[in-house]
């Protein structure tokens, strides 16, 4: 039977009144990739950070690789790596100079051969001697996994991996990350509020919202949950919403303003039938989404993921600008 490298029960987070993650639980089982999805500001790196012991737990209990967060932090740093979205490389060092770093703050003996099977599996052994700053964003990238992976870890920690890349390297790091995982049986801990991006490489996601879990699952089980399309309309002027749920088809009405999310039986079969209802010239633009990630977060939030964030409080932010004023 598999083992779970992450196990987390009502694991919880507060900044004073405010809940950043509230009661998750959670199962990753060995040698997988899982996804934890959600917009900006949902908790995704708190949860990342309570997991690795670089954050204290407000409340309940976690497990990664064998080893309780709380009673032994160290023993989890020892198994575990992180990928973060931000740049850890130095860009006056070499790319064998940041290796020899990591094994230094790591206290690694005998790292040097791993080291260089590490470069020689990104196709970086010919750059070894080379400084950072001369690397291109994809051989960055290559050789911040290498330095994660040096100690050998048993879980891997990436944190919105790829922001701000472009799709070309976006695309090229997926790669890396799916042959890590099959090369090494290393387990990933992914967190992205990119859909795509879940659904092309985690065997299980879980997404999150306001610091909540709302949807747990293998992707395609999750977008079978969804018997529905959807159609997301801008218009000009406020519509008629009891007119909207007669017509034909569909399900649920949601509205933000001028904006209308309708959950309807079949894309195809229904927009006839809605500008029939509506002038054509007060719609401003008219989205369908078709069963995806995307559509699951919208049916579970009634909002696409890239609005939702947008919602959410900075908790850390806000709890540090409300100790402030109080000074």
């Amino acid at each position: 039977m598999t083992e779970d490298a992450i196990w987390a029960s009502q694991l919880t987070k507060t900044y004073g009144p405010l809940t950043a993650v509230d009661h998750v639980d959670l199962r990753v089982p060995e040698g997988g990739i899982f996804g934890l999805l959600g917009p900006n500001g949902a908790g995704k790196t708190t949860i990342i950070k309570l997991l690795t012991g670089l954050s204290e737990i407000s409340g309940g209990e976690a497990r990664v690789a064998g080893f309780d967060v709380r009673r032994d932090p160290m023993e989890v740093k020892q198994r575990i790596g992180w990928v973060a979205a931000e740049v850890i490389l130095d860009d006056d060092f070499s790319a064998w100079e940041n290796l020899w770093l990591q094994a230094r703050l790591q206290r690694l003996t005998d790292w040097q051969e791993r080291a260089d099977e590490l470069l020689a599996y990104f196709s970086l052994e010919g750059r070894k001697k080379d400084k950072v700053g001369t690397f291109s964003t994809g051989m960055r990238k290559k050789l911040e996994i290498a330095l994660a992976l040096l100690h050998k870890p048993k879980v891997i920690f990436m944190d919105e991996p790829t922001i701000g890349l472009d799709p070309g390297t976006r695309r090229m790091l997926w790669e890396l990350i799916t042959g890590v995982n099959r090369e090494y049986g290393i387990t990933i801990f992914l967190t992205s509020h990119y859909i795509e991006e879940a659904d092309a490489l985690c065997h299980q996601v879980a997404i999150l919202n306001r610091g909540r879990i709302v949807a747990l699952g293998t992707p395609n089980d999750l977008k079978s949950r969804v018997h529905a399309d959807f159609l997301e309309i801008d218009t000009r002027e406020p519509l008629d919403e009891a007119r909207l749920k007669a017509l034909a088809g569909v399900q649920q009405v949601r509205t933000q303003g001028t904006t209308w999310i309708l959950k309807v039986s079949a894309a195809e079969e229904v927009l006839p039938r809605l500008f029939a209802a509506v002038d054509p010239g007060q719609i401003r633009r008219i989205n369908v989404e078709k069963p995806s990630l995307e559509s699951v977060f919208i049916d579970l939030t009634g909002q696409r993921i890239d609005e939702a964030g947008g919602e959410v409080h900075d908790f850390r932010k806000f709890y540090a600008n409300v100790r402030r004023a109080r000074g």
